[in-house]
């Protein structure tokens, strides 16, 4: 696969992504992971795609189309294609009304009728971690929940597709500005500030982070589960893909859940004209009868 080099010429002359080669992104991007671009995003894939080019030199969209469609492209390059593609916005404590339900209705729901959390490990999966808001969020509320009920054990599955954010979920350094959603209770008790006064940094105390068992997954590929969930977080994920690429997906997470088990989708997000086993008992929450 030819490389060329950033010379004067090519730097001068910016890359234009046709229609047709688009297209050919769009239906890839879509077939490998299910999300639909449609044509109003061609400037934003332009834009983000710009990056590409530049990292393996190529001059043209259709040339860095070629390698990721080869075999060499889909084994070194797919990953980050996938990285500039996928939308990752969250927060600490994003839609509060899902933890309160969760403490306050599913996990005392989930406790009466088959012991989670005591004759074996709660278990909670946070489908599109993104950065690691999400999990940290849950591993604070249940450890709260924990302290309050002697003997309760919890773990947490946190998974996204972009290995971009999953390193920074990892990681779990977080600027200041970041944490004021959390409250200051919890981030007395739960946040570590850097010893560095000029850096505005706070990290995850060790005790959270040894909760979380982060992992990269595809939803479009099968995936296995060595224990079924009591409860799963896909929240503001679904909203990227068609309503046939839902229902499956869906169906999937309904065959990971206990009977009895929830499911939390984001407030823009509906299971309505869906085919799920999946009976609705809050505002965008469901459990599986």
């Amino acid at each position: 696969m030819p490389r060329y080099s950033n010379t004067s010429q090519t730097a001068t002359i910016p890359a234009v992504l046709s229609d047709r080669v688009f297209n050919r992104f769009s239906s890839f991007i879509y077939d490998e992971v299910g999300i639909k671009l449609p044509h109003a995003k061609k400037t934003m894939l332009e834009a983000r795609l710009n990056k590409r080019l530049k990292a393996h030199d190529f001059r043209t969209f259709e040339e860095y189309a070629d390698f990721v469609f080869s075999d060499e492209g889909r084994t070194v390059e797919l990953v980050s294609l996938i990285d500039v593609v996928t939308t990752n916005k969250t927060d600490f404590f994003r839609e509060p009304a899902h933890f309160e339900y969760l403490v306050k209705n599913a996990i005392p729901a989930l406790i009466h009728s088959h012991e989670a959390g005591f004759r074996k490990p709660f278990r909670i999966w946070s489908a599109g971690c993104s950065t690691g808001e999400e999990p940290y969020t849950m591993s604070m509320v249940l450890s709260e929940f924990a302290a309050s009920q002697p003997g309760f054990k919890a773990s947490i599955l946190a998974t996204d597709i972009s290995t971009d954010v999953l390193g920074k979920a990892k990681n779990a350094i977080y600027t200041e500005d970041r944490v004021d959603t959390i409250p200051l209770q919890l981030k007395k008790k739960y946040l570590l500030k850097s010893k560095d006064k000029s850096k505005p940094l706070v990290r995850i105390s060790p005790a959270l982070r040894s909760m979380i068992q982060f992992r990269r997954l595809n939803f479009m590929e099968d995936f296995a589960m060595n224990e079924q969930m009591d409860v799963i977080f896909c929240r503001n994920v679904i909203i990227y893909f068609d309503k046939p690429t839902q229902e499956r997906l869906l169906n999937k997470f309904c065959r990971h859940l206990v009977k009895g088990g929830y499911l939390f989708l984001g407030h823009s997000e509906t299971l309505s004209g869906l085919d799920v086993p999946l009976t609705p008992v809050a505002s965008t929450v469901y459990r599986k009868p």
